[in-house]
């Protein structure tokens, strides 16, 4: 029956240290937060299996803190934000899949595809560039002819077609400047 209470203690000290570490989803997590939050699952189970509850809640306090130290160093050094985190890499250029990255990488052409279709990419040669993110993530930037209309390029659009209208080349030009406008028409001698 006491094995009842101290599941319960850990499960909640479980969630109350997760909580404290930050609300990311595993595809989020770096390589360190995913071996502490990995880490921390192991050492949770402990407890049930021999008898040391409050061992285990100290343990994962522990790794915790470890996790806030490392993401506060992340973000003080951009050399401890390289080594821990990673920073993204060029997969796509100018249209054009980077193979050699890609190999380095250890991603095949099949993953950056099937990634690509999840974000709704149906052809690689419509991207400027594609990275591959350290969390797994694909970021991407369309061709300038392939990006989607914007409210603004919408705004800019109809201001100029109301210009066209407002000054508009039709028969009562004439009457306004008193001259007759002749485009593309040679004017006879």
């Amino acid at each position: 029956m006491n094995f009842m209470w101290e599941s319960v203690i850990l499960v909640f000290s479980g969630l109350l240290l997760l909580r404290i570490a930050g609300r990311k989803s595993i595809s989020q997590m770096t390589v360190a937060q995913t071996v502490i939050m990995i880490s921390i699952g192991s050492i949770i189970i402990q407890p049930i299996i021999e008898k040391s509850v409050w061992k285990t809640v100290v343990a994962s306090a522990i790794f915790i803190t470890a996790l806030l130290v490392m993401e506060y160093a992340q973000v003080k050094s951009n050399v401890l934000e390289k080594f821990l985190t990673g920073k993204s890499k060029v997969v796509v250029k100018d249209g054009q899949i980077q193979y050699d990255d890609l190999k380095k990488l250890r991603f095949t052409v099949d993953q950056l595809e099937m990634r690509l279709r999840q974000q709704g990419i149906t052809n690689a040669a419509d991207l400027k560039t594609a990275t591959l993110e350290p969390n797994g993530e694909i970021g991407y930037e369309w061709m300038p002819h392939k990006r989607p209309v914007t409210v603004e390029d919408m705004e800019q659009f109809f201001n100029q077609k109301l210009v066209e209208v407002e000054n508009p080349q039709n028969i009562f030009t004439e009457a306004k400047t008193g001259r007759h406008p002749m485009p593309n028409r040679k004017k006879y001698q």
